[in-house]
């Protein structure tokens, strides 16, 4: 439907957006701060995880443009939208030393994101459609 589509896109332009920007405070604002904590390598590894499902929202969103029953695909989309903020935001915070009940939140953050992934394998198994023969 437009409405799952207009929530894939801004979902993936946010998170996209947002990685970048907290990246970068990490790379300069930060940068002494987490060096001083040890966590400057963490606060990267959030980053990198955001940016690289952000990615793959905006593939989740072409495809689902091109058809919007793909099968998987918005399920993925749902389970990334869900899992980002709990990895990602778990790590940034205790980067920045928030409360220890945080460090359980990173790997049901992480869950969610194989869940989106596993999601997509189930999709292309249960019927996914074939590329066009002209695209090839």
């Amino acid at each position: 439907s437009m409405v799952a589509e207009s929530f894939v896109g801004l979902a993936a332009g946010t998170l996209g957006s947002l990685g970048v920007t907290i990246g970068a405070f990490g790379a300069h604002a930060l940068k002494k701060v987490l060096e001083k904590r040890g966590m400057q390598k963490a606060w990267e590894t959030g980053v990198q995880y955001q940016l690289v499902h952000a990615a793959a929202m905006m593939g989740a969103w072409a495809l689902l443009k091109s058809d919007p029953n793909t099968p998987g695909v918005s399920t993925a989309v749902k389970c990334w939208a869900v899992g980002v903020p709990l990895f990602s935001g778990s790590i940034y915070g205790l980067c920045l030393g928030g409360p220890r009940w945080l460090g359980p939140v990173t790997p049901i953050g992480g869950t969610f994101m194989i869940a989106g992934w596993a999601a997509l394998v189930y999709g292309s198994i249960a019927g996914g459609p074939s590329l066009p023969s002209k695209s090839l």
